[in-house]
């Protein structure tokens, strides 16, 4: 079962790089200033504090492969998936491959009715202009952005992958059955999770939530506090294969 972690990003970035990011981190730090290098390294902290709680490491041990962080170096045998949005960052870790994880603010896209004409799908489009309602179309919005994540694809050409029909009945262009995704009101974001589900796992499980302290002005990686964290689940369902 995947485990989500969140945090706040701090408000400082220090100006060296703290001594646990790998070399192409750091080479990737360098290249950014004022808030996208805070992101930075709010992530790369959160990675390492995800991988920890999931794996019981110490978080001086945890690091992602080089690159796109989608799995671990160490400790082996985990995958990553990572969001951040307006001051928030989450981290998603899985034992399984295929996992997608994204969060939106809930008070964001005051034109969705454009993004839905020009990007989704005739029945997407029927539906949701119908409903006319801005929470549904978040809704589907972040279900297609973790879809791709998970199925290890970029945005453009590929929003209609994974068609929403009404009453959030899912269908992707995946033959396997064992996909889940599951969507959470926390900290006023949405935060939805695609990922594989394993045959140990129980029908109504749901991955669990975890809000740390923002990390430390240093970003030393000391274990960090846990908050607690107000959420609530949106929606539960099964990815079909499309007919």
């Amino acid at each position: 079962m995947p485990s989500i972690w969140l945090c706040h990003q701090t408000g400082i970035a220090p100006e060296n790089a703290p001594a646990w990011l790998t070399g192409s981190e750091t080479d990737a730090l360098s290249r950014f200033e004022g808030p996208r290098r805070r992101e930075y390294l709010s992530s790369r902290w959160l990675i390492r504090q995800a991988l920890a709680g999931a794996s019981g490491e110490s978080p001086r041990n945890c690091r992602p492969i080089a690159g796109r962080p989608t799995a671990s170096e160490t400790p082996p045998g985990w995958h990553l998936t990572l969001s951040h949005s307006h001051g928030l960052s989450a981290c998603a870790v899985g034992p399984m491959a295929g996992i997608g994880i994204d969060i939106e603010p809930r008070r964001r896209h005051p034109r969705w009715q454009n993004v839905v004409q020009r990007w989704f799908s005739p029945v997407e489009q029927a539906w949701l202009l119908k409903t006319d309602n801005p929470a549904d179309f978040l809704t589907a919005w972040t279900l297609k952005e973790a879809w791709l994540k998970a199925t290890g694809r970029g945005i453009a050409n590929n929003l209609q992958t994974l068609e929403i029909r009404p009453g959030f009945e899912l269908y992707g262009d995946r033959s396997e059955t064992d996909w889940r995704v599951c969507s959470y009101d926390c900290e006023g974001f949405l935060v939805t999770l695609v990922y594989r589900k394993a045959e140990t796992e129980g029908p109504q499980a749901l991955p669990g939530i975890q809000l740390l302290s923002p990390p430390p002005d240093d970003f030393e990686l000391d274990e960090p506090g846990r908050l607690p964290a107000v959420w609530e689940p949106v929606i539960q369902r099964a990815i079909h294969p499309k007919e």
